[in-house]
């Protein structure tokens, strides 16, 4: 353990290794602060580096930014800085810890930024001097959402409690919600809440790829739960591809539960196409129950979803005037759904530290399994005659599994051909950004929604309380 009780804390350094979108977002919001911290008077300098191929471009971006220096590695950077954040793609972090962990200032504290801990905590404790301490951090949120309110996982794995508050205190320029986790528990918590979120509107993207649709510019993906199902796909393959693989590859619990949905996917579609409508009812009805249930909390609340939302943000430049929207299997959400009751899981147990794509997604399941009327026209769609999606469900079931394989056999340059192929696709339209806009929006709206929705739940729990 270090000596970080005697650390001056007139002066600290910060340090972030990989200036990509995430690590420039923290930079810029460091700097932004002012640098006199309200609460513990710190003056707080940023040492950043990434590639040596990228040294002069980000000299040039970053020569009018305050207090930002750029340096050419990360071993300039491990020797000057006082709190040092590893902010890399989550299959390169053991290498970049073995490079550059040896050349940790004394007694410095060192955290990172990946969506998957497990393999980051062991290339900390391999690679890191025994002196440095270990807080590690999680936004779980994009780089280009506004991070005020969003959560922040903060993991205190190897420090003294003045560590952990001093890291925590320089975060809390983000204006987000902290929570505290163990790194287990992050893993675990963003498997439930994150992978099979990613692979649903992965394998969405792959079905309107195979089936050369653009959706906004089709009728029947032109209201309701579509501008959501466009939105979220659209932005997430507006990324870059390696934001969703790490997760994926490296949490096992990552891996089963893609797989779980793969099979959920498949088990419906089967059902669907052999016309057994008991059993897919039943299985259908019983999920709904397990998540959304009138034993479930969730039941008595609004839903978080409401009609003018859901039409306020599309894509289409000309949707239809009074056009009915077509009856639609919506076997994306059922067979999430349907993954959750066969994993056992209650997504609302995690909705603190969840992401803004999640709590969109859940937010359209709970739109579609709350409102009967729906529910049963979902149904119908599925397993009666009409078959206007049902190439669309077919094409989905083949991505779903693909995905699945994908990730199963975790190599992440098939992972990454696999992405970059439907993401190409979509640029060719020019859409991407737009979606990315739409979203932010369209996020924006949902926090506040949430807000509103926690903040009457508060006040019934003190009315029941008094």
């Amino acid at each position: 353990m270090s000596n970080a009780s005697t650390r001056d804390r007139s002066t600290i350094s910060v340090g972030i290794i990989g200036m990509g979108d995430m690590g420039k977002m923290y930079a810029r919001r460091i700097s932004e602060a002012g640098w006199k911290h309200p609460t513990i008077l710190t003056l707080f300098r940023i040492n950043a580096c990434d590639r040596d191929d990228k040294y002069e471009v980000l000299k040039e971006e970053f020569k009018e930014v305050p207090n930002i220096t750029i340096l050419r590695n990360g071993h300039y950077v491990s020797r000057a800085s006082d709190f040092i954040t590893y902010s890399v793609e989550a299959e390169h972090i053991e290498k970049a810890v073995a490079a550059y962990g040896p050349s940790t200032k004394l007694g410095a504290i060192v955290g990172g930024q990946t969506s998957c801990k497990a393999p980051e905590m062991a290339a900390f404790e391999k690679y890191l001097p025994e002196d440095v301490e270990i807080v590690s951090c999680h936004s779980l949120h994009g780089p280009t959402v506004d991070p005020s309110g969003q959560p922040l996982v903060l993991i205190k794995h190897r420090s003294s409690q003045r560590s952990f508050d001093l890291v925590e205190e320089i975060l809390t320029c983000l204006g987000s919600k902290i929570v505290y986790l163990s790194a287990a528990e992050h893993d675990r918590i963003t498997a439930d809440t994150q992978a099979v979120t990613h692979a649903a509107f992965l394998s969405m993207g792959s079905a309107w790829h195979a089936n050369g649709h653009f959706p906004w510019e089709t009728p029947r993906w032109s209201s309701g739960i579509e501008n959501v199902k466009i939105n979220v796909a659209l932005r997430i393959y507006s990324n870059k591809w390696h934001v969703y693989a790490g997760l994926a590859i490296l949490n096992p619990s990552a891996r089963a539960q893609i797989k779980q949905y793969a099979n959920s996917v498949t088990d419906l579609f089967k059902l669907m196409i052999s016309g057994n409508r008991t059993e897919f009812e039943r299985r259908v009805r019983a999920a709904g129950e397990f998540v959304f249930g009138k034993n479930t909390p969730i039941n008595q609340m609004e839903l978080l979803l409401r009609d003018e939302v859901l039409e306020k943000y599309s894509l289409s430049t000309s949707p239809p005037a009074n056009t009915k929207a077509q009856p639609n299997s919506h076997l994306s959400l059922l067979a999430m759904v349907d993954s959750w009751h066969q994993f056992g899981i209650q997504p609302y147990d995690h909705i603190i530290c969840s992401t803004p794509l999640f709590r969109l997604w859940l937010g359209a399941a709970e739109y579609l399994f709350r409102q009967p009327h729906l529910l049963d026209a979902c149904i119908d769609a599925a397993v009666g005659g009409d078959s206007a999606f049902k190439e669309d469900d077919l094409e989905f079931t083949f991505a779903a599994r693909a995905w699945s394989d994908t990730v199963d056999s975790r190599q992440f340059e098939l992972y990454r051909m696999r992405f970059e192929r439907t993401q190409k696709y979509f640029e060719e339209r020019g859409r991407l950004q737009e979606a990315v806009s739409l979203g932010n929006r369209m996020i924006k709206t949902i926090s506040e929604r949430t807000k509103e929705l926690e903040a009457a739940a508060a006040a019934r729990a003190g009315e029941g309380a008094s």
